[in-house]
């Protein structure tokens, strides 16, 4: 095996095509409280003002389908990830469960959380899906402490 090129320290940010980025954007606010941030591409100042979504030391930026800045994936969909965001271990996970079934929102795996294994061991899955169908995880990376449906990693 040859050395590799580079060694990968930490995400910067990510790209969502959504089928529409102000829906989007409120959706991921609203319920995940990341905050909306528009800016200027560096390369391009003077261009169209583009929109991410910041939390923690990452940022989502969201590209508009049919008008994705470039360059950008060879299929670039609405509703193709799958992401997982951690939460505070202070969250009550039965709270946020009730708080998106209050909002309308459904919780898959039958409302209830599920034992998953993380990039750092053991969390709590919550499973939702945005506005474009994009699989949404909001664990904890704590076991203890939430709902009792616990089921096989």
């Amino acid at each position: 095996m040859s050395k590799p090129l580079a060694i990968v320290k930490s995400l910067d940010h990510l790209v969502l095509t959504c089928a529409n980025t102000a829906r989007t954007a409120q959706w991921y606010t609203e319920h995940l409280g990341m905050k909306l941030e528009t800016f200027a591409p560096a390369s391009d100042p003077l261009s169209t003002p583009r929109m991410a979504l910041k939390y923690g030391s990452q940022k989502i930026n969201l590209h508009q389908k049919g008008a994705e800045f470039e360059p950008k994936a060879t299929t670039a969909l609405p509703g193709t990830a799958d992401l997982c965001f951690l939460v505070g271990q202070d969250t009550n996970l039965d709270e946020v469960i009730q708080g998106f079934q209050d909002r309308g929102i459904t919780v898959l795996e039958g409302g209830k959380t599920v034992a998953r294994t993380g990039a750092q061991g053991p969390i709590q899955s919550i499973y939702v899906r945005d506005p474009d169908g994009n699989l949404i995880d909001t664990p904890t990376d704590e076991v203890s402490g939430s709902s009792d449906d616990i089921r096989g990693l």
